[in-house]
């Protein structure tokens, strides 16, 4: 009997970890379907550039997973049973009010990412764009292209996202007023040369910046900040974080407060052994004994871990051992520009970094060779597919099955 394995999502972190898990093991011996709402790849660090007007390339997942064995399902996730090892899902096109269709599965590999976060920020759900996903970044694409020249644009929160969010569209609409209002102050968490290079930046784009300005309040034609001060906007551009799907949460998994699936350094979960969980659904522990944040460059090796880590205990093998680390933040300032500040082990900046365009050249081929590793999911692993000998028990133990 094949050893059921359910994958939910197939963002970075899923497709990758379905792909690998193909790679290492018998196609006789196992089937493994990945449940995912969209029917192509959406590169969701290419969204900002998507929200100013460029066109990316399409990637069909029935392409890239063409002769790996790995069943798609294009389904919406409506819950998760753990107790009775059962996934609840919806057609991805048909009716919403269609009854839900149970899988069955022996592993879950739950990769369902997050979504946009308003925070509770008054005015943000009815009138602030995101760029979290596909749909958020095209209603932006459209309301942009509205904007005539000298409207006033205001990007908030000063991470990742709202740099390379405020710089692509300056970049791109030179004739808009674009700001960023920042809790903090702009790139207080680099090194003063990558600071230096981002003012430097901002400065050359035209980009008006608003330090330590929280933001209380988004209203149709301005931004609130908690001292009172008002930024005019036509557009609002709201990135001030993500937050986790909401099933894990519903379901009897051990879970944070965020409702991140807390796992081991294996990524399997710490209350069900048969369930592991990769992404930014995972609440996963890194070196200084800090957790992972949710991103790109954590979500890969936390795919490869899992995969691995099941792949060793269904064929008897030695389970992987792979510090989770981080090297750089890569951070694209337009398409001109870039930066690539280094970092410790545990995410601090150091004084070291690359700038200009060989840094945005740098950025486009770390962003190039991660879509690469998800469209052809099963190339550049030399490991030979195994045979399943043993079934982990419900207890997580192993026992004996036939070879």
């Amino acid at each position: 009997m094949q050893h059921r394995i359910v994958v939910l999502g197939a963002g970075y972190s899923g497709a990758i970890a379905a792909g690998r898990l193909a790679k290492r093991l018998h196609r006789a011996d196992v089937a493994i379907t990945l449940v995912n709402a969209e029917s192509d790849f959406v590169e969701r660090v290419r969204m900002h550039q998507l929200a100013v007007g460029q066109d990316l390339r399409p990637r069909p997942f029935s392409e890239m997973f063409a002769g790996t064995g790995v069943e798609l399902r294009p389904a919406r996730v409506t819950g998760v049973d753990v107790d009775r090892r059962r996934v609840s899902v919806v057609d991805a096109h048909g009716d919403e009010a269609a009854e839900p269709e149970e899988l069955e599965y022996d592993t879950l590999v739950y990769a369902l990412g997050s979504a946009w976060n308003d925070h509770g920020v008054p005015g943000a759900a009815e009138h602030a764009h995101q760029i979290a996903g596909r749909p958020g970044a095209l209603r932006l694409r459209e309301r942009l292209a509205r904007l005539e020249a000298g409207q006033p644009v205001v990007v908030v929160g000063g991470g990742l996202t709202g740099l390379e969010a405020v710089t692509e569209i300056a970049e791109a609409r030179p004739d808009l007023d674009v700001a960023l209002a920042a809790r903090g102050g702009l790139g207080d968490w680099l090194s003063p040369k990558g600071a230096q290079h981002l003012r430097k930046v901002f400065g050359r784009l035209g980009i008006t910046v608003h330090e330590h300005a929280a933001v209380a309040a988004v209203g149709a034609d301005r931004v609130t900040t908690a001292d009172g001060t008002t930024i005019p906007a036509a557009v609002t551009v709201l990135t001030t974080g993500f937050a986790v799907h909401p099933i894990a949460r519903a379901t009897a998994l051990e879970v944070t407060g965020t409702g991140r699936i807390v796992v081991d350094g294996t990524m399997r979960s710490i209350s069900h052994p048969e369930v592991y969980a990769i992404g930014d659904a995972a609440m996963a522990m890194g070196p200084g004994d800090k957790p992972l944040r949710m991103s790109c460059a954590s979500g890969t090796p936390m795919a490869w871990q899992a995969a691995d880590s099941i792949a060793a205990r269904l064929t008897g093998g030695k389970l992987p051992n792979a510090p989770l680390r981080y090297f750089n933040q890569c951070i694209s300032l337009g398409r001109k520009e870039g930066l690539i500040q280094y970092v410790t082990a545990d995410d601090r900046a150091v004084n070291a970094t690359l700038a200009g365009r060989f840094a945005a050249v740098y950025k486009e081929l770390v962003c190039k060779g991660a879509a690469w590793g998800v469209a052809n999911p099963t190339l550049g692993i030399p490991t030979r597919r195994r045979r399943v000998v043993r079934q982990p028990s419900p207890a997580g133990s192993a026992v004996r099955t036939s070879a």
